[in-house]
């Protein structure tokens, strides 16, 4: 894969329309809980920045439905982008219109403007065409290190590329497809895929993609009961996705076919409901009895899987083994993530839930690569172009 990126590229006192993904998490007082991703766009804002250019940053957040959601607005991450990068970032109070198109133009080389949440505009998932010109208006070049978004097709993604045609994938960008390219390619062998969380449906394609590829197979969470259920084995109350069950049966045969190593685990943590304050116990064995809930892996399964992580030379992780913002459910992720950290195995995790496996474990710089992008990342490993990576190639 043949990428335009900004080093192919001379940025010196240009203005540069850079779409990041800043969609972290927050809590109800817009407290921000994990700023992975911003810290993930500081290499191309510094590479940026130090060829004398002016930034227009631009990131949606959640999901305001082409609304002005107010708990959703980007100022707490100008505040914090502001205290990583220990520079002032100008916040413009929306991402298209007269005031902010002051606010650009009375900008000077180095200056970095932060714009208001694209989404609170319908017309960035539309990827309305007179939005994008709009958006484009702004800058001179554009360069996109939104790796979590480049699987939508939106305004600031690929509509805007119509009227800015000077583009170059960002540091961020190139690192998240060289990573998963290696994957794809020529993993190391063994390889482990580590499957869990939820979205049974959304991970098959990718799952049957990497198959031929993989070696050795573990599971967790919803996966796994999906799994379990498939067999006609008893998983109580857990949470299972029964429109997959009919898929997971399919790629059990596929197992079979290709005769590789498949787990489900051992014994789970099992509850009488999904609390903080919840009665909790291992099973012995891998079933789950009616009336209760499977929240975690159990110790059994964890020294499995641990097993499993020590013999791989490459391991793909995407989703949590538990209910992982339950502290006593999370010891299955958090047990697997520290085992992924003291492999020897070339470790890429896959997104989503799974990268707050690996900060509460402490051992995210212990891992090969930690991708911004569950989506993004999935559709990659399915063999699907992505529309924004797509629109970036020489």
């Amino acid at each position: 894969m043949d990428l335009i990126t900004i080093k192919d590229k001379d940025y010196k006192g240009k203005k540069i329309f850079l779409r990041v993904d800043f969609n972290v998490p927050m809590d109800k007082n817009q407290n921000i809980l994990d700023d992975t991703r911003i810290k993930a766009a500081i290499d191309t804002i510094n590479y940026l920045l130090n060829q004398n250019s002016i930034l227009i940053l631009a990131s949606h957040l959640g999901k305001p439905k082409g609304i002005i959601v107010p708990s959703m607005s980007l100022k707490p991450i100008a505040k914090r982008l502001s205290e990583i990068i220990k520079k002032d970032i100008k916040f413009a109070p929306d991402c298209v219109g007269p005031e902010v198109k002051k606010i650009v133009d009375s900008s000077k080389p180095g200056d970095i403007i932060l714009l208001e949440n694209l989404r609170f505009h319908p017309e960035e998932e539309k990827n309305e065409e007179n939005f994008s010109k709009q958006l484009a208006s702004l800058g001179e070049c554009y360069v996109n290190d939104a790796f979590g978004t480049s699987h939508r097709a939106h305004a600031s993604i690929v509509g805007i590329t119509n009227f800015l045609t000077d583009k170059a994938a960002g540091l961020l960008i190139e690192k998240e497809i060289k990573a998963l390219n290696k994957i794809i390619e020529n993993p190391e062998k063994p390889f482990l895929l580590i499957l869990g969380g939820a979205k049974v449906a959304d991970k098959i394609s990718m799952v049957k993609n990497l198959l031929p590829k993989v070696d050795t197979v573990i599971t967790g969470g919803i996966m796994a009961y999906t799994f379990i259920k498939s067999n006609n084995w008893e998983i109580g109350n857990s949470a299972v996705e029964d429109k997959a069950l009919p898929i997971a049966k399919e790629v059990y045969k596929e197992l079979r076919r290709l005769h590789l190593e498949f787990h489900t685990p051992l014994d789970h943590i099992i509850a009488d409901k999904i609390s903080e304050d919840a009665k909790y116990l291992a099973t012995e064995r891998g079933t789950i009895p009616p009336g209760w809930i499977g929240v975690d892996i159990g110790p059994q399964a964890i020294e499995e899987y641990t097993d499993c992580i020590k013999r791989a030379k490459t391991i793909f992780w995407n989703g949590p083994m538990g209910i992982i913002e339950i502290e006593p459910f999370a010891k299955g992720s958090i047990a697997i993530a520290k085992a992924i950290a003291e492999s020897n195995a070339y470790s890429v995790i896959g997104g989503g839930d799974s990268i707050e496996a690996v900060n509460k474990a402490g051992v995210a710089d212990k891992i090969s690569h930690i991708c911004t992008g569950g989506g993004a990342s999935l559709e990659f490993l399915e063999g699907k172009g992505l529309p924004g990576i797509n629109i970036l190639l020489k």
